[in-house]
C-alpha cells in the first residue's frame, strides 16, 4: 500500500493512471451503448493507444503546476466525454458519426439543436460516470494516498521517472505502428486495411471499431489539417474493356475506349489516373427489354423532404395511392443517412456518385461541374430542364450547386415569392407544398411547349420540428388514431400536405393535357430522423429498428401507360439516374456512375451505407459490428463476404476521390481536347 502511495504522489504516474482510466471506461461504455464489439483484436490497439496518450498527457501536465495539473487533466476528461456523448447522439440521429469536416453546417443545424438535443438517448449520459470518479479522487481521496518522500530520494525518483517517459512513448508507439500491420490484428472480413484506415481516416464507424472513439477524434483532426491519399491501387481490367467495346449498340457507353486510354498513357497526376483506370474498368450495362420506354416523355422528379413508407398509406394519403396504381414502386428501396442527408442525397441523386462521408459534400463542392448529370444527359436531348424548392439558401446553396449540375433555371422560395418564415421554430416556420406546386404549375404553363421538360422539385413541408406546434403539423393532426403520439401525428399531418400538393400536380397536368406524356419520379431524401424509431413503428407494418430498416423509403415511378408492377430488387437513390436513363434511351457511359440500372436483372448489386455496410436479398453486413445477418438459406463464405466489401470500399472511396478532385470536369475537359485535336 505505502508502494502505491508513493507512485500516486509522484505527478507523471498519477496522472498517467488516472487518465488512462478515464480514457478506458470511456471508451468501453461507449462500445457498450453504441452496440459495438468490446472483445475483440482491435480492443486491444485501442488499450495500446490509451497508453500513449495517457502517459504523453501524463508526462507533459506534470511540468504545471499541481492545481493547473488537475484542471487540466479534468478538462481532458470532460472534453472526451462530451466528445462521446456527442458522436453517440450523432449516430442515433443521423447514422454516421460527426466529423470536423461537418463545421460549414454548424451554423444551418444550430436552429435546431433543441429537436438533436432532446434525440439523445439517457444511456448517452453514463459516459459522465468516469468523469465524476476522478472528480471524487480529486475531491476526497487523493490527499488520502499523497506522502512525502524524502528529499534526496524525491530527487532521484523525479529524476529517473521524468526521464523514461519519453523512451517508453518511443517503445509503446513502435508497437502501436507494428499493430496497424502485423497480420494477426487485420479484420479479415475488412477490404481496408487498418494502417489505410490510419491513413486516410474517412470511414468514421470502421475508424471508430478499429481505434476507438477518442482515436477517431484524433485522426479526424489530423486528416482536416494534414489529409492523407487513398492508397488503392486501381488495374485496368482489359476484359472489362473490351466486353465494352463489342456490339456498341447493346452496351451504355459513349466514351472511346482507345482515346481514355491515350489520356491515361499521357497522364502523369496519380490520384487522376486512379480514376481514369477505376471507371474505364468499371462495369458496363446493357440495353434491355426497358430502353426507351419512356423516350420523348417529359420528367418529373420529386424528392419529399423526410419521407418515409408511412406515406404509402392509402387511406390517409389517396394520391400517393393514385401513383401506385400505375407504376413501378421499388418494395426495398433505401435512402441512407449521411451527415447532411438532404443537400448530400440530393446530389448524389443527380450525379450517381456518394457523398463524402464527412462533409456536407453538395455545399463543400458546390463548384464542381458533372457532364454526366442527369440534367445535362436531359439538356444534350433539347429538353428544358428546372429545379424548384420551397425554402431559400440557409442550408444548402443550391442556386450555384443546381446550376453547376446543369440545371438551366432554379427556383427557391424567394424567386417562387412563397410566403415561409426565416426563423426556424416559429409557427409558421416552412411554406407549404401545395403553393410550391402551384407556382410550379404556373411556371409549367408558360414553358416553351416545343420543348420536353424535365423538373427536379425538392419539397420542405415535411421537415421537422414534429415536436412543437406548426401550422402544418397541427392542420391534419385530428385525422390520425388517438394512440399515436403528437410528434408522429404532426409529421403524418405534414405529409398529408405533400400529399395534397400531388393531387394538385396530378389534377394541373390533366388540365394542361401532359399527364399521358408525363412521367412522375417520386422519392425520398432521408427518413424523418427526428422522430425516434420506436415512435415511427406504430405507423409502419415492420420494425425499423432492424438492419437499418429505418432508412427504408419510397421509390415510386409513374406513368399512366405503366400498370402497377412491384420491383423487389434493392435500390437507392444512387441508383435512380442510370434506371431513368435507360428508360428515356438517353445517351450515357454507365461506367461513369456508382448506381445502375435496377431494372437490368443481370446488374443487381446491394445497396451501400455511407459506413460501409450493405444489404441485398440474402444478407445485412454492419460493418459498424462485422457481423452479417442472413435473411435465406444462402450463406456467403468468408471469402465472398470480403470481395463485397472491396468493391463497397471502392464505390465509396473513388466517388469521394472524383468529387475532391472535380474529376468529371477534369474528364470532359481531357476528352474535348483529344476530340479537337483530333
Amino acid at each position: 500500500m505505502k508502494k502505491i502511495k508513493k507512485c500516486l504522489s509522484n505527478r507523471v504516474i498519477a496522472n498517467y493512471l488516472l487518465l488512462l482510466v478515464t480514457f478506458t471506461l470511456l471508451e468501453v461504455l461507449f462500445r457498450l451503448i453504441d452496440n459495438m464489439p468490446l472483445l475483440n483484436i482491435a480492443s486491444l490497439r485501442i488499450f495500446l493507444g490509451l497508453n500513449i496518450l495517457a502517459l504523453l498527457f501524463g508526462y507533459i501536465l506534470s511540468f504545471l503546476p499541481k492545481i493547473v495539473n488537475k484542471i487540466f487533466n479534468l478538462l481532458l476528461s470532460f472534453i472526451a466525454t462530451i466528445y462521446g456523448i456527442v458522436e453517440l447522439g450523432f449516430h442515433n440521429f443521423l447514422g454516421v458519426y460527426a466529423s470536423i469536416g461537418t463545421n460549414t453546417q454548424l451554423g444551418a443545424v444550430s436552429s435546431y439543436i433543441k429537436d438533436f438535443l432532446g434525440s439523445f438517448k439517457w444511456t448517452f449520459y453514463l459516459l459522465i460516470i468516469p468523469f465524476i470518479f476522478l472528480l471524487v479522487y480529486y475531491i476526497f481521496i487523493e490527499k488520502t494516498v499523497s506522502v512525502d518522500l524524502p528529499k534526496r530520494k524525491l530527487s532521484r525518483t523525479l529524476v529517473f521517472l521524468k526521464s523514461i517517459p519519453v523512451f517508453l512513448i518511443i517503445i509503446l508507439g513502435l508497437f502501436y505502428y507494428s499493430s496497424l500491420k502485423v497480420s494477426f490484428m487485420q479484420d479479415k472480413l475488412q477490404s481496408t486495411t487498418v494502417y489505410e484506415l490510419f491513413i486516410k481516416p474517412t470511414n468514421a464507424s470502421l475508424v471508430i471499431r478499429n481505434f476507438g472513439y477518442i482515436g477517431y477524434g484524433l485522426l479526424d483532426l489530423k486528416e482536416y489539417f494534414f489529409p492523407g491519399k487513398f492508397l488503392t491501387n486501381i488495374e485496368i481490367d482489359p476484359e472489362q474493356i473490351t466486353s465494352s467495346s463489342s456490339e456498341e449498340a447493346k452496351y451504355h457507353t459513349i466514351i472511346d475506349n482507345n482515346l481514355w486510354l491515350n489520356i491515361i498513357n499521357e497522364e502523369t497526376d496519380e490520384e487522376f489516373n486512379t480514376l481514369n483506370k477505376y471507371f474505364i474498368s468499371n462495369k458496363v450495362s446493357k440495353t434491355n427489354q426497358y430502353t426507351g420506354k419512356f423516350a420523348g416523355k417529359n420528367l418529373i422528379m420529386i424528392m419529399v423532404e423526410s419521407g418515409s413508407n408511412i406515406l404509402l398509406n392509402e387511406t390517409y394519403y389517396p394520391n400517393i395511392n393514385r401513383l401506385i396504381q400505375n407504376s413501378y414502386t421499388f418494395t426495398n428501396n433505401y435512402s441512407p443517412r449521411n451527415i447532411c442527408s438532404t443537400g448530400n442525397n440530393e446530389m448524389s441523386t443527380i450525379i450517381s456518385l456518394y457523398s463524402i462521408n464527412n462533409n456536407c459534400t453538395a455545399n463543400v463542392y458546390q463548384n464542381n461541374t458533372y457532364f454526366t448529370s442527369l440534367f445535362n444527359l436531359f439538356n444534350n436531348e433539347g429538353y428544358t430542364t428546372n429545379s424548384f424548392h420551397d425554402y431559400y439558401d440557409w442550408y444548402y446553396d443550391r442556386n450555384t450547386i443546381h446550376k453547376n449540375m446543369g440545371s438551366m433555371n432554379y427556383y427557391d422560395a424567394l424567386e417562387l415569392d412563397l410566403d415561409f418564415s426565416y426563423t426556424y421554430g416559429a409557427y409558421n416556420t416552412w411554406p407549404s407544398d401545395e403553393e410550391l406546386i402551384t407556382k410550379y404549375l404556373d411556371i409549367l404553363a408558360a414553358r416553351d411547349s416545343s420543348r420536353p421538360f424535365m423538373s427536379f422539385i425538392t419539397t420542405v413541408t415535411s421537415h421537422q420540428p414534429y415536436s412543437t406546434s406548426s401550422e402544418y403539423g397541427d392542420k391534419y393532426m385530428h385525422l390520425f388514431p388517438d394512440e399515436y403520439s403528437r410528434e408522429l401525428k404532426r409529421y403524418m399531418s405534414k405529409l398529408k400536405v405533400v400529399d395534397n400538393a400531388l393531387g394538385l400536380l396530378l389534377e394541373g397536368l390533366e388540365n394542361m393535357e401532359l399527364l399521358e406524356d408525363t412521367v412522375i419520379v417520386l422519392f425520398a431524401d432521408h427518413y424523418p430522423y427526428a422522430i425516434d424509431i420506436d415512435t415511427l413503428n406504430h405507423a409502419l407494418d415492420y420494425d425499423a429498428s432492424v438492419d437499418n430498416l429505418a432508412d427504408a423509403t419510397p421509390l415510386i415511378i409513374y406513368s399512366s401507360e405503366l400498370e402497377k408492377k412491384e420491383i423487389t430488387q434493392y435500390t437507392s437513390y444512387i441508383d435512380i439516374l442510370p434506371t431513368i436513363a435507360n428508360l428515356f434511351n438517353l445517351k450515357y457511359d454507365s461506367r461513369l456512375y456508382m448506381g445502375r440500372d435496377v431494372l437490368s436483372l443481370e446488374q443487381e448489386t446491394p445497396v451501400i451505407f455511407i459506413d460501409g455496410s450493405w444489404k441485398n436479398k440474402y444478407a445485412f453486413y454492419n460493418a459498424s459490428t462485422n457481423k452479417v445477418h442472413y435473411y435465406t438459406q444462402k450463406m456467403y463464405s468468408d471469402e465472398e463476404i470480403l470481395a463485397i466489401n472491396k468493391e463497397v470500399r471502392l464505390k465509396l472511396e473513388m466517388s469521394s476521390l472524383a468529387i475532391k478532385e472535380n474529376y468529371f470536369s477534369y474528364l470532359e475537359k481531357k476528352l474535348n481536347s483529344y476530340t479537337t485535336s483530333n
